[in-house]
């Protein structure tokens, strides 16, 4: 291990924190003692537990902005499932299909820039319904203000999922229908809601690693509590359908410096994992990661959360 990279792994260890200008340099370090560092890292602050979360897209496809990696914007012809709110007791069918599976919380997640008050109302009935099920409820539902988020936590909410996405600078190039500023503001009212927030990425659209590190440094100021690293499954009919996978290896960079920057966070490994990842996937706990989505995605299939499972014991880690 390098002396600079043995400097601010104990830095980290120690409860310190590292510059973006530190940071560039594990762009460039040694694989393995980036690994290793950051292995340490998250067994220090984060213990030898896997944190498990599953999604359900509740309200799929129609959606009026026009994010270049998403399959459900209407913008976009992708031939995806298309279909207006799934019933209340369909999403709890789900949930307990989730906590049978090895889920700690669950999200419902919904298309489209933000709901009405009355949609509010439909998701604060099933977050109750979540909660009863002995899951942690959380939600993706776009941009809100502080009363629909003050609702949905007197309902039982415990944690609202809002990425960033990318850097502030980069954001213009793969959303042009609502503002960095706009997610801005929704994380200032989850916040001051109380609400635990979860909020990162997605990674492969184009971003420099300027870029990468610029969001995380915004995550770190920000004070997230989860951070969701997404790899883009390229979709045709979207712009950014032609690009490639990112290379295993970059992706796994990625998440150990996340580990750095973030030491006391959960980086939680989702969209795009298996994809990207392929034979690889076993070596995102020694990147740093602590949890995983497991089960299925949006609008593609994942892995079976069987197989999770037994990867997370495996290697002497357990469900949390």
């Amino acid at each position: 291990m390098s002396g600079l990279l043995a400097e601010l792994k104990e830095r980290v260890l120690d409860g310190g924190e590292i510059s973006e200008e530190e940071a560039r340099h594990l762009v460039d370090a040694p694989l393995h003692s980036l690994f290793e560092a950051a292995t340490s890292i998250r067994e220090r602050f984060r213990g030898d537990t896997v944190d498990l979360c599953a999604i359900v897209n509740a309200k799929s496809g129609n959606c009026s902005e026009d994010c270049a990696y998403c399959a459900q914007s209407t913008r976009h012809r992708t031939g995806i499932d298309v279909y207006p709110w799934l019933g209340r007791e369909e999403i709890l069918r789900r949930a307990e299909e989730a906590r049978s599976s090895g889920a700690k919380r669950f999200c419902i997640v919904t298309s489209g820039k933000r709901l009405s008050r009355g949609e509010i109302e439909y998701v604060a009935s099933a977050v109750g319904g979540i909660r009863r099920i002995g899951l942690l409820p959380c939600a993706t539902l776009g941009l809100l203000d502080r009363e629909d988020l003050d609702r949905l936590k007197d309902a039982g909410l415990d944690r609202f999922h809002h990425n960033l996405e990318t850097s502030e600078s980069f954001f213009p190039n793969i959303c042009t229908t609502h503002t960095y500023d706009d997610k801005l503001r929704t994380i200032d009212a989850v916040k001051q809601a109380g609400l635990s927030l979860c909020s990162g990425g997605i990674f492969g659209i184009g971003e420099s690693w300027d870029d990468r590190l610029g969001m995380a440094f915004t995550l770190k100021r920000l004070d997230v509590d989860s951070v969701p690293i997404n790899f883009l499954m390229p979709v045709k009919g979207t712009p950014l359908g032609r690009l490639p996978l990112l290379e295993p290896l970059e992706a796994l960079r990625i998440v150990g410096i996340y580990r750095f920057i973030l030491p006391q966070k959960e980086i939680r490994l989702c969209g795009g994992r298996v994809q990207t990842l392929g034979e690889l996937n076993s070596m995102v706990f020694l990147a740093g990661a602590d949890g995983l989505l497991i089960g299925n995605y949006l609008t593609m299939k994942g892995r079976s959360a069987d197989d999770d499972i037994r990867l997370i014991e495996s290697l002497g880690l357990r469900c949390a």
